[in-house]
């Protein structure tokens, strides 16, 4: 052999000793056993699985694993054909593994002179149309056929498969990705990592049905557990202080915590935010006046964004929204600021306790005639966009922090009108973990699944756009009750 045909011939055979002399990078030791269970003779299926908590670097390997199979496996006129999903689409796909690819490369004389990158593709400068990894992407809605379509074209010797994100992949596209083994003589590999959040997704399937043909590594974030990732010299020890302080507030037997930092799937189906059995015993519950009458009244209104969607003024008093919610179609905005005006002055005069909050959807513009209107009515809503940031910083947005404190509202004593509607719309929706934070399933997607928009349910997730809060002295005191605004008492909120 010659000293070029050794070194690849080595490379092959060995993806640590690869990884460490080409791409000069220092692998964890989770890294690097993952590495080693690339090895023919640990892994003859080839096909490897990374279960991962969030954050140790599972894209950084997959680069790895991409740069190792376009370099190492190829014979005259037999070349490596690659394909690289994610689940969470082309966007992270560029943001996240093909950012690392490009990363890596630069670390190897040899990867720049040999191969190109652009945002697309990754190719053999002397073989581009044979010897290549090309980004893939599908439809959320895709079906199976569809699914088969952006895995085709890598009939070769050497064909691979790369997916990220596989916690909520369909587990048809792994299926798809089976294919690469049929059709001869090969030596093909997939390589699939996510985190665990979903028992319905793909990663679950490589880890339950089918976990005799994968070689599965766990990653965990465990402060307890030596091999936790953060105990790798790239590190500080405020990782694992931080991770302890999560286990401590929430317990290792909360979803999130064991999605996220054991790197664990949930016992339950973690990604249902609220179940039908939580929403029927809300919409069976009556309560007695002095449990919610201390609290803030609010409104939440939800502006119709197309002629099939409906406006939704919600009411709610703490605990309490087992009220009907005003409907409407195809209104303007001056209609609707009347029709809020119209109900907080009717719901006042029940009991002479103003509604002290009117959460406004703001998102996209649409909500902006109706606040406008409802301004110039002398009254003070409060704009909401739903893709604003949240205030906690646990939550990917507002919608999703909303919709969290709206679940635990309902798990909590909350109480709901019967709307079988309504019942559909809360128990809908799925929420994923995206770069360390909640996030709920888009309005489109449910949308789209539920064949409505789901207008109800965030009319009353409005109402917890502003933490929960007592009534105000205002609203209680006797003096104000006819609607003055001045305050008769000796208190002082300053002493």
């Amino acid at each position: 052999m010659t000293p070029a045909q050794e070194k690849i011939r080595r490379w092959r055979e060995d993806p640590l000793y690869f990884v460490t002399t080409e791409l000069k990078a220092s692998p964890d030791p989770w890294q690097a056993d993952t590495l080693n269970a690339l090895a023919g003779g640990v892994n003859p299926r080839r096909r490897l699985g990374m279960k991962a908590c969030t954050g140790p670097g599972k894209s950084a390997v997959l680069a790895w694993i991409g740069w190792h199979r376009l370099a190492c496996f190829a014979d005259k006129g037999e070349h490596p054909k690659g394909a690289a999903l994610s689940g969470e689409g082309r966007d992270n796909l560029r943001d996240n593994l093909w950012a690392e690819l490009a990363k890596w490369q630069q670390r190897s004389e040899f990867l720049k002179r040999a191969f190109a990158l652009n945002v697309e593709r990754i190719f053999a400068k002397d073989h581009a149309e044979t010897w290549f990894l090309s980004a893939r992407s599908y439809a959320k809605d895709a079906d199976s056929e569809a699914i088969g379509r952006a895995l085709s074209g890598l009939h070769s010797r050497y064909p691979f498969v790369l997916l990220d994100e596989t916690g909520d992949m369909p587990v048809e596209v792994g299926q798809k990705a089976e294919q690469i083994f049929t059709g001869g003589p090969v030596d093909a590999l997939i390589a699939a990592a996510g985190n665990p959040t979903s028992l319905t997704g793909l990663l679950y399937h490589i880890s339950t049905i089918a976990r005799e043909l994968w070689v599965v590594i766990t990653i965990t974030g465990d402060p307890d557990d030596a091999k936790a990732f953060f105990y790798s010299p790239r590190f500080g020890p405020q990782a694992a202080d931080d991770a302890r302080a999560q286990l401590k507030l929430y317990g290792r037997d909360n979803p999130w915590v064991m999605a996220t930092i054991l790197g664990l799937f949930p016992p339950g189906g973690f990604n249902q935010l609220i179940t039908v059995a939580d929403v029927e015993a809300a919409m069976e519950r009556m309560l007695k006046p002095n449990q919610y009458d201390f609290s803030q009244k609010r409104f939440g209104v939800d502006v119709a964004r197309e002629g099939d969607d409906r406006t939704i003024i919600f009411p709610r008093q703490g605990l309490h929204a087992k009220i009907k919610p005003i409907e409407m179609r195809n209104a303007k905005g001056q209609d609707v600021a009347s029709r809020i005006a119209l109900a907080q002055s009717n719901w006042q005069a029940k009991d002479m306790v103003p509604v002290e909050n009117v959460f406004i959807d703001d998102t996209g513009g649409f909500g902006g005639s109706v606040i406008d209107a409802y301004q110039l009515a002398g009254y003070a809503p409060v704009p909401v966009n739903f893709s604003g940031k949240a205030d906690d910083a646990r939550y990917f947005n507002k919608r999703s922090e909303m919709w969290f404190r709206m679940a635990d509202w309902v798990k909590k004593g909350g109480s709901l009108p019967r709307r079988p509607g309504l019942l559909k719309e809360l128990t809908a929706p799925t929420y994923t973990f995206h770069n360390g934070k909640f996030r709920l399933e888009e309005k489109d997607q449910i949308k789209k699944r539920l064949k409505f928009s789901p207008d109800e349910a965030d009319g009353l997730a409005l109402t917890f756009a502003f933490v929960e809060m007592p009534a105000s002295i205002a609203a209680v005191h006797p003096s104000l009750a006819a609607g003055g605004n001045k305050t008769v008492s000796d208190w002082d909120p300053f002493r």
